[in-house]
């Protein structure tokens, strides 16, 4: 039987991207911003430049987060409205990603009714997409598998998975089901050993890419902005020589280089949330109606004509 590279969750339209589907080169597009892997090094560069460096064009992949659908608070009585102009822009990109990630939080209370709205908004999307699951969406406050009964079909345990696009090997990590220390997540000890054995084949040099939706470090533990057991996982992945950690849950763009590894954070499409240590704790951050979209949306980048290096923006939905 030939191998149908895409597959669907049920009662959904949006496809999840194969296991085994392949690429020859990978980038990270936040409605334009690429990551371009060349000898197991991430680099940022322009297309042309990318294509020359390689020998082929860079292939991308989109990152939205934290779309809350449900949410109707004064933070953002309508976010479905905010994540259909989300949908729009990056159907409108002059380039159409070849997968996008959700880092969770795809709903705001996990209910039948908000999976299937999400399932029909997300089903615009123009490209294959991996979700994976956010505090919000676990049933209870601790059960995935309705998230996973509607996004994460092909995945293991509690939604985790990871697959190789010619050299570039991806991880979806959960960090939401199990809370340590203030808050944080967890990956516990299935997960880690699962990911232990994971990487044992790879090469150290190739690329790594990690998707999370609590910060895979110390970003600010106090309002549980980390994964307590995270060390252990990046004592796996010492020995690689680039590795990239995409997450969302705080609603802003952060970014960190630790080592080796670096991470990024995307803005939500439905509210923002303070500062690390601004006010009181996180949680919704009401805003005058004319600047919420303002602080809402995802990272961008403008490619120049090679060899300019790329222009990063951190694009809105104002």
């Amino acid at each position: 039987m030939t191998h149908n590279p895409y597959s669907n969750p049920p009662h959904s339209t949006t496809p999840i991207l194969d296991r085994r589907a392949a690429l020859s080169c990978m980038g990270w597009l936040g409605a334009g911003t690429l990551f371009t892997f060349s000898g197991g090094i991430a680099s940022v560069m322009g297309t042309g430049a990318a294509e020359a460096a390689t020998g082929h064009a860079p292939i991308s992949f989109v990152q939205i987060s934290d779309t809350h659908v449900g949410f109707s608070k004064p933070a953002n009585p309508d976010p479905v409205a905010t994540l259909r102009e989300t949908i729009a822009h990056v159907r409108a990109l002059p380039r159409t990603p070849d997968f996008i990630v959700h880092t969770g939080d795809v709903t705001h209370l996990a209910t039948p009714e908000q999976f299937d709205h999400a399932r029909q908004l997300l089903a615009e999307l123009p490209a294959p997409t991996f979700f994976i699951p956010g505090e919000h969406d676990l049933a209870g406050g601790s059960d995935p598998r309705p998230f996973l009964t509607a996004f994460g079909k092909e995945t293991r345990g509690d939604g985790w998975f990871s697959f190789d696009l010619h050299g570039v090997h991806v991880i979806g990590l959960v960090n939401v089901v199990r809370l340590g220390d203030h808050g944080q997540g967890t990956l516990g000890r299935d997960q880690l050993d699962w990911l232990k054995a994971d990487l044992a084949g790879l090469s150290a040099s190739t690329p790594i890419v990690l998707i999370a939706h609590f910060p895979l470090w110390g970003l600010y533990p106090e309002w549980g902005w980390g994964t307590s057991d995270a060390a252990e996982a990046f004592g796996y992945l010492a020995r690689f020589g680039s590795v990239t950690a995409l997450n969302g849950h705080i609603h802003q763009i952060q970014r960190h280089l630790e080592g080796k590894v670096q991470f990024h954070t995307a803005r939500s499409t439905a509210y923002p949330q303070p500062a690390p240590g601004q006010g009181p704790g996180p949680g919704p951050l009401a805003l005058p109606a004319e600047q919420l979209r303002s602080a809402i949306g995802y990272s961008s980048a403008e490619v120049r004509h090679a060899p300019s290096p790329l222009a990063i923006t951190d694009a809105t939905l104002a």
